[in-house]
């Protein structure tokens, strides 16, 4: 088989290890950075305010106004701010709703963007942007959005529940997995994707034996990273689509959709992706890749339905019709009958199911369309 492949590498720094978010104060002067911006969600602004204490007198204002999906109401205040400040850099300090909000200042403002992540996102990593507006979530891609430097620091993942912890590094765990049957898969992605697996595989359930080690916070911040890292490179898919539809449409919270829809999408999927099966048996070492995951669900305490999370049982029609209305790439063609089953299961927490179509002529993974999600 011929190995054709491309690969676009992406520039930033990354500084981690515990207690460096004690550096960001440097990270800023190294930029030469004199106005700063910090965003942050409302229930993180005592910890921002911590962190942002280290910017000295290069702190221009602290913005605690993040949401999830980034409202686009939100947004334009958050950028207004910013330029009634005169803002020459924009720190988030906070999972994926706080940094989106960062990528909206810094790709409408043109400063650059700093990441303090806190939770297993990985948006940090990407130069994807995403905003809701009228119900619905638009994604784009932007290299100002990219953040030029994060600081990755586990010890600020300690407040982090175990749940919340557990359900943001299946979110992570998401995008290795798709990351193996892109389209535009590489060595590169394909060694980054399974290590991230292996991290979060590993020390997901470490932090639920002792939510109190940094070691085991660290070993899934690191995964994380590697994830975050696998979302900026390669072409996510029908997990993706699904997650987007249900939180921008239906306002469902972020990670939690994405730990619970996660197995269902495998167990569709895989089968048309052997590489990526192998690939994801190894790193998870086991033999039913979408059971296991399923079962990481119910151990680390994550929720384990889309009812639960708030999904009425009327809204899987509209789902279903926002999901397959454009064509994008995945291992298997996205029907409506395929997108149902999925749901179906996922929206009582059923066990996923079993079987899945064939893979394509030689075992190679068969794609619908080359669209992408972000």
């Amino acid at each position: 088989m011929e190995h054709r492949f491309e690969y676009q590498g992406r520039p930033g720094r990354v500084v981690f290890g515990a207690g460096r978010r004690a550096e960001l104060g440097a990270e800023a002067e190294r930029l030469g950075l004199r106005r700063v911006l910090v965003v942050t969600t409302p229930g993180r602004a005592d910890l921002a305010a911590e962190t942002a204490s280290t910017l000295g007198d290069r702190l221009a204002g602290l913005h605690p106004h993040a949401v999830m999906h980034v409202p686009a109401e939100v947004a334009a205040r958050a950028v207004d701010r910013a330029r009634e400040l005169g803002a020459d850099g924009c720190v988030a300090v906070g999972g994926g709703s706080a940094v989106g909000l960062g990528k909206i200042v810094a790709r409408d403002t043109g400063v650059p963007l700093l990441a303090v992540p806190t939770t297993y996102a990985g948006s940090e990593a990407t130069p994807i942007w995403g905003i809701t507006e009228d119900g619905r979530k638009r994604t784009g891609h932007d290299p100002r959005v990219l953040p030029v430097t994060v600081v990755y620091d586990p010890e600020l993942t300690l407040s982090m529940p175990v749940r919340l912890a557990a359900e943001s590094g299946l979110n992570a765990l998401a995008h290795a997995a798709e990351t193996l049957y892109a389209p535009d898969v590489s060595p590169v992605t394909s060694l980054v994707a399974a290590g991230a697996a292996r991290s979060l595989a590993a020390g997901l359930p470490r932090v639920l034996a002792d939510p109190s080690s940094v070691p085991a916070r660290a070993e899934v911040l690191q995964g994380a990273w590697l994830a975050g890292w696998c979302l900026a490179s390669a072409t996510m898919s029908l997990h993706h689509k699904l997650c987007h539809t249900l939180g921008g449409t239906f306002g469902l919270p972020h990670a939690p959709t994405h730990a619970n829809v996660l197995a269902h999408v495998l167990a569709f999927n895989l089968p048309a992706a052997p590489v990526a099966d192998a690939a994801l048996r190894e790193a998870l070492g086991t033999d039913d890749v979408p059971g296991r995951v399923h079962a990481l669900v119910a151990e680390l305490g994550a929720a384990r339905s889309l009812a639960d999370l708030g999904l009425p049982a009327d809204a899987v029609d509209r789902v279903v019709e926002l999901a397959t209305a454009d064509p994008y790439a995945n291992p298997r063609p996205v029907t409506p009958e395929g997108v149902r089953t999925i749901l179906a299961a996922a929206l009582v927490g059923a066990p996923p199911a079993g079987a899945a179509g064939p893979a394509g002529p030689d075992g190679a993974v068969r794609t619908s369309d080359r669209g992408r999600i972000a």
